[in-house]
């Protein structure tokens, strides 16, 4: 990739960076963001589908909750241990240069940028179910992009992702969420037989 194709596309993302975390900010923003990132917010939906899966589909519901288990390790293990210690990209709240611009909501903390795990995780999860749910219900799809786009949305907000993180997190959890919804959909289904 040619470095000017590169400077140009990192010179875009700190610009919509800059649009979504210093600009954009609010009071409201400032207390919901922070809310949606945090994995405990999610917990009433984690446990709602493991209570429903089983109960509505027994034994597939149960292979079901494991491949949504299998589907968050694997996208989880791909973001955080594999690609991020290969690209090294330094977070916005960790870069000295934005030191006195950025709009820091939560802590930073230390690790990579690149490509968020958040995002990564969501996305795979929300097209886990879309894969695997659509035919039974076909509203799903809307809940599970718009929960995905949240989260990964209010990583950049708080200060600890830049656009490019989350775009090319969600971008490789969609191609694992869509990998793990669609084998299970293929092998196990949920389909009454």
């Amino acid at each position: 990739m040619p470095s000017g194709f590169l400077n140009d596309i990192l010179k875009y993302d700190h610009a919509v960076w800059y649009r979504i975390n210093v600009l954009w900010q609010s009071r409201f923003m400032d207390l919901v963001a922070p809310v949606l990132r945090e994995p405990k917010t999610w917990i009433p939906l984690y446990l709602f589908l493991a209570i429903f899966m089983p109960w509505k589909y027994k034994r597939k519901g149960l292979y079901w909750c494991l491949a949504f288990i299998i589907t968050f390790a694997l996208s989880d293990y791909t973001s955080a241990s594999i690609i991020k210690p290969l690209v090294q990209r330094v977070r916005p709240c960790n870069d000295a240069g934005l030191r006195h611009t950025i709009h820091l909501v939560v802590d930073c903390g230390s690790g990579y940028s690149f490509p968020s795990t958040h995002a990564t995780n969501h996305f795979a999860l929300a097209f886990f179910m879309i894969m695997s749910l659509h035919r039974q219900y076909k509203w799903v799809w809307l809940p599970a992009f718009l929960w995905a786009f949240t989260v990964a949305y209010a990583q950049v907000y708080v200060g600890v992702h830049y656009p490019l993180d989350v775009s090319c997190g969600a971008l490789l959890g969609v191609l694992i969420g869509t990998f793990t919804g669609r084998f299970f959909r293929e092998k196990v289904g949920l389909a009454k037989k």
